[in-house]
């Protein structure tokens, strides 16, 4: 039986689409099928559709209502929007998503652009690692009535509709309220989210394989507004109450929005259905963090197996930070 690769890319920017040029070429070489969404396919050099030789595969045209059935894995070009955008079309379907960094810090992905020719390969050869990340079910009740459900990989947000409003809310945790307070918004995120929203809101950095959930006010009027981590299996809710000045949306991952009437509750579990990432790295998140946010590690003098090579990687991942920024 043949095998697919379905293929996500940016169009919207050439250098991604150049790269997903190389990488459907790659792939179809080598003998495997590659899946193209419909509205992606016409942005690609017409050669790369071309009837290949006998012994290549084909690029066929997805199926956009469940794009990712057949294929043994989707490889997204792009930054971390478009890796969500991915992980949407995964998440049912249980394929593994690889994300190639076309964006800046580029936390969900797995290789960069000049690793392009190699990941093609280790996709080529199935040389790769499948780990479950923690997503979120998000229902929205309205007189205690669900009106509204999504899903988030990082986070749902709940935030203000309008710029010069504060939003008037109750936090809750396991069925107990904790704070009323005026705020921007809550947001409500998986370890895998505390890299994003989250940690630009101050919320702490949690590794992948702690499961628990986040809870992160946003701008609170509050003597007590700290970022908060909590078991896995609690429910974390926010109401807007009903005489708050301003209205409110839910945000989840940034791409779906529900829209909240004062008087709605938000709530957030841990969902029994996961994403699975590809990894084509045994790296330690500490060296993730080293490498996408530039953290100055000179002068460490750790002790332990490939110490030096750990060093000298971090070090060469701060000088390319700081020679991209200028600083």
């Amino acid at each position: 039986m043949s095998r697919r690769v379905l293929l996500v890319t940016h169009t919207g920017r050439p250098e991604a689409v150049t790269a997903a040029h190389e990488v459907l070429i790659g792939l179809r070489d080598a003998g495997l099928d590659v899946a193209l969404l419909p509205d992606e396919a016409d942005a690609l050099s017409p050669d790369a559709t071309a009837p290949p030789r006998p012994s290549a595969g084909t690029v066929v045209l997805a199926d956009p209502v469940d794009a990712a059935a057949g294929s043994e894995l989707v490889v997204v070009l792009g930054g971390d929007g478009t890796i969500l955008r991915g992980a949407e079309l995964v998440r049912d379907a249980g394929v593994p998503l690889l994300g190639v960094n076309l964006g800046h810090v580029g936390f969900l992905a797995e290789s960069e652009r000049e690793d392009l020719h190699a990941t093609v390969q280790r996709v080529v050869d199935r040389d790769y690692d499948v780990e479950e990340r923690m997503t979120l079910d998000v229902t929205v009740r309205l007189g205690g009535q669900p009106v509204a459900t999504s899903w988030a990989l990082n986070e749902a947000s709940v935030e203000k509709a309008a710029r010069e409003r504060m939003l008037e809310v109750v936090i809750e945790v396991d069925g107990r309220p904790l704070s009323t307070t005026g705020c921007d918004g809550v947001v409500m995120a998986t370890p895998t989210g505390s890299t994003a929203y989250s940690f630009s809101a101050g919320g702490p950095v949690v590794w992948p394989e702690v499961e628990a959930l986040l809870l992160v006010p946003l701008s609170a009027h509050a003597l007590f507004a700290r970022p908060l981590v909590v078991g896995p299996s609690s429910t974390l809710a926010v109401e807007v109450l009903t005489d708050t000045e301003g209205s409110g949306v839910v945000w989840c991952d940034g791409r779906r929005r529900i829209e909240l009437p004062p008087g709605a509750r938000i709530e957030a579990v841990r969902s029994q259905q996961p994403v699975r990432l590809a990894r084509l790295s045994a790296g330690r998140f500490t060296d993730r963090l080293v490498a996408k946010f530039g953290l100055p590690v000179h002068g460490w003098r750790g002790e332990g197996r490939g110490s030096a090579a750990a060093v000298a990687a971090a070090v060469a991942a701060e000088a390319a930070a700081r020679a991209a920024t200028g600083s």
